[in-house]
């Protein structure tokens, strides 16, 4: 469960908007970015992080949506239209994920649609490849599409810098890796994924990022590692919803 996108820069306003994203506040970083939503870009990130907010939190499918149609009426060009398609299916897997509604085939229709649109040397495909490998895993069982998926995304936010991508695409190679037996591999992949989310500071994906750690790592190292995800997880209001379960402390005996 995991995205991508503008991490903090120079520019004060993107500074800010970082800083309340990678807290868990995605309204609140979307009302900064509000006053310039009649630019196709900014209507686009405001959409986005309203998505990220409905994956995190299992609330706000309606503001998303509106937020995501304001920006595809603004696009205008192929890059733009294929981003807002991205975003479509991205928000499209999230329901169909989450079992809000079934919208699986909405989800692979919109991100064909934005490979159609989008160059494979554009700075869009990154993502839109990652995306592509969480429909083929979480929706398609079919790891090995997933897994070409994430390392063509892997090697896209790798030329591009892009840290916070990196950060998923390990982690989610690393979790094929474990399901494949691969218990070296998966760890490598997990203790990077963890170390590039702290750095940047995305506290709302460290959590989920210790916990997939801990599955990798003997006692008692895991353990602390849950104790620390769980800490985090009651900081950010228990958030992300759906890593309550797996970091409820064991019943006693």
């Amino acid at each position: 469960m995991s995205g991508s996108g503008t991490t903090a820069s120079d520019d004060p306003l993107q500074t800010a908007v970082w800083r309340l994203r990678s807290r868990g506040c995605w309204t609140d970083a979307a009302a900064l970015l509000a006053p310039g939503a009649h630019d196709p870009a900014v209507a686009l990130q405001r959409a986005s992080l309203l998505i990220e907010r409905c994956l995190y939190t299992e609330q706000g499918w309606a503001e998303a949506e509106d937020a995501l149609r304001v920006a595809e009426a603004l696009a205008h060009d192929d890059e733009e239209r294929g981003a807002a398609a991205c975003e479509r299916g991205y928000l499209a897997y999230a329901s169909t994920l989450l079992g809000v509604r079934d919208r699986a085939d909405e989800a692979r229709a919109a991100l064909g649609r934005a490979a159609a649109l989008i160059a494979p040397s554009a700075p869009g495909r990154p993502l839109l490849d990652f995306r592509r490998g969480l429909i083929a895993q979480n929706l398609g069982d079919s790891p090995q599409a997933a897994r070409a998926a994430y390392h063509r995304a892997h090697a896209g936010a790798t030329a591009q810098g892009d840290a916070l991508l990196l950060s998923s695409t390990w982690r989610h190679l690393a979790g094929l890796a474990l399901r494949d037996g691969e218990l070296a591999e998966a760890r490598h992949g997990f203790a990077e994924s963890l170390r590039l989310r702290e750095e940047l500071g995305y506290l709302v994906g460290t959590a989920p990022a210790l916990a997939a750690l801990a599955d990798t790592e003997p006692e008692p190292e895991a353990a602390r590692l849950r104790a620390e995800a769980r800490r985090l997880f009651q900081l950010l209001g228990g958030v992300p919803t759906w890593l309550a379960a797996r970091l409820a402390p064991p019943a006693a005996a």
